[in-house]
């Protein structure tokens, strides 16, 4: 099992103790170093423009936080948990990825979503559109970054995209090309973006649920011709350690409803280590092969060492 890490961005209001944007950052790059040093997979930030709650509080932009984590860091990977299609153009995103995939000497997972949250389109006047609308547009957009990545010059001609002979150099450093992990729990759209284009798949959900999800998966990998274990399976999960399960379950923060489904006291990593332990080794069993952890208070280096003292070690 690798182990990976959900950075705060301030999307869930993460640095609302903070009133330094610079002690902020610092604490992210603290952060980073530790999973750096303690051999933690991945470092992935969400990618937003606002707080979850209405607020004044301070929020991050994704890729240029971990283009700058990419720097202070020489061993972790770095990634978004996931880009939001709909922020930014999908041609300049595969331009931005390979020149990131370079910075970091090649530790690159470009992880990209059809977007979920109105209101980030709405203060920042991008148009939100429909469930489906969002469905095609992230499916085009997935097709023009691997053109982008994999061609010498680049044509697509779509509903919502277009690009002509376009050039992308350097592509990265990658090969064969940037691992694109496409997130989202829906059967009949994204796991089947899955099967066709990613590396990799993100769902937030118990092991119980994955197993069914990765059922699924399983069958779009079928009938596309594509080989289901060439796919990286990931699950992201809250994390919250304390002496006794009553005591944890008794920390999950309200807001973690916006994030994590029904209630993750019941399924994901909280409780006594005992407890933490069986529910690493279920989601082993349901087939997960890197568990993306957001820690409690996920500003904490305490908290990641502690995880990297009893499991990632």
């Amino acid at each position: 099992m690798k182990y990976s890490i959900f950075l705060p961005s301030g999307f869930a209001r993460d640095f609302a103790g903070f009133d330094d944007p610079i002690e902020a950052f610092t604490r992210l790059v603290d952060i980073a170093a530790v999973a750096d040093d303690a051999g933690f997979h991945a470092l992935y930030a969400p990618d937003h423009l606002t707080t979850v709650q209405p607020s004044f509080d301070m929020v991050f932009e994704a890729w240029t936080m971990i283009t700058a984590l990419a720097r202070e860091t020489h061993n972790v990977r770095i990634g978004h948990l996931v880009t939001a299609n709909g922020y930014r153009n999908p041609a300049l995103q595969a331009k931005m990825a390979s020149t990131l995939d370079v910075v970091s000497g090649g530790r690159l997972t470009f992880g990209i979503g059809a977007g979920w949250l109105e209101k980030d389109h709405v203060q920042y006047g991008y148009d939100f559109g429909t469930n489906g609308e969002r469905a095609r547009r992230l499916s085009e957009a997935v097709q023009v970054i691997l053109a982008l990545w994999k061609e010498k010059q680049a044509t697509f001609e779509g509903e919502f995209y277009r690009i002509h002979d376009a050039i992308n150099e350097p592509k990265g450093v990658q090969r064969p090309h940037i691992p694109l992990m496409i997130a989202g729990n829906g059967e009949k759209v994204t796991l089947r973006l899955v099967a066709q284009y990613g590396s990799a798949c993100n769902i937030v959900t118990s092991p119980e649920v994955a197993v069914h999800k990765f059922g699924v998966l399983r069958g779009h990998c079928e009938d596309v011709g594509r080989d289901y274990d060439s796919i990286s399976r990931t699950v992201t999960t809250l994390c919250i350690i304390q002496n006794t399960d009553a005591a944890a379950r008794a920390l999950v923060p309200p807001s973690s409803k916006f994030v994590f489904p029904d209630d993750p006291g019941t399924y994901g990593l909280v409780g006594s280590v005992d407890t933490v332990k069986k529910r690493i080794a279920a989601y082993e069993e349901a087939g997960v092969q890197e568990l993306i952890v957001y820690f409690e208070d996920p500003t904490s280096v305490g908290q990641v060492e502690e995880f990297a003292r009893l499991f990632a070690s």
